[in-house]
């Protein structure tokens, strides 16, 4: 079990009513290996739950349901550490279901919502997620490096490592923007996720 709700907490940063965070309880094929069906968009997984995190009482409230609705399903519940702002989302919304009406794509208007809040961040403080597989290759030498790509990090108040979040068999680490093809150059292997969510519980 993976569970980083009080990792999530810490990291959480309200700055106005229109500020929220979006979280989503995900069943997944490939945690349902014992002959379970997952019928998603693409087979692959399907939405079982989004939330739309607006305050810390929020996110202590919806606590129990995300953990019971996660052991329920065998899902996990992802949460994405760039904020949205409800304003910007509701415009997006009403481009995205506008576009699917002129096309007539009136069965897929019910999803538009949850589709544009994955899609769109709002937050002037972007937080990328680099997933490392196995714990052992999470070291000081990995943390040093991004610290030290373009813009380099002054001291250690001003590091680009925000945080590590525990995965099933390695970590999520939750930085700010550096230099990607200084990066690369080094860890080919290591993806880099701009807009993705990380870790918040997996049964």
């Amino acid at each position: 079990m993976v569970n980083n709700f009080e990792q999530i907490r810490e990291l959480l940063d309200f700055k106005s009513d229109d500020d929220f965070y979006f979280l989503q309880i995900l069943q997944r094929k490939k945690d349902n290996k014992n002959g379970t069906k997952v019928n998603g968009s693409n087979n692959n997984s399907r939405l079982v739950k989004a939330y739309y995190v607006k305050s810390v009482e929020h996110f202590d409230f919806i606590v129990p349901e995300v953990i019971e609705l996660c052991n329920i399903f065998n899902a996990r519940a992802g949460f994405n550490l760039n904020k949205r702002s409800f304003r910007k989302m509701a415009l997006q919304h009403l481009k995205k279901v506008t576009d699917q009406l002129i096309n007539g794509s009136y069965d897929k208007a019910h999803k538009a919502y949850s589709s544009v809040v994955g899609a769109f961040s709002n937050d002037t403080d972007k937080k990328w997620v680099l997933d490392i597989d196995d714990v052992d290759d999470v070291s000081p030498l990995l943390l040093n490096f991004i610290n030290n790509c373009e813009p380099k990090s002054k001291s250690l108040e001003d590091s680009k490592i925000i945080a590590l979040i525990p995965s099933k068999s390695g970590f999520h680490v939750i930085t700010k923007p550096f230099n990607v093809m200084e990066f690369k150059k080094v860890y080919q292997e290591i993806s880099i996720h701009k807009n993705n969510p990380t870790n918040l519980f997996i049964p």
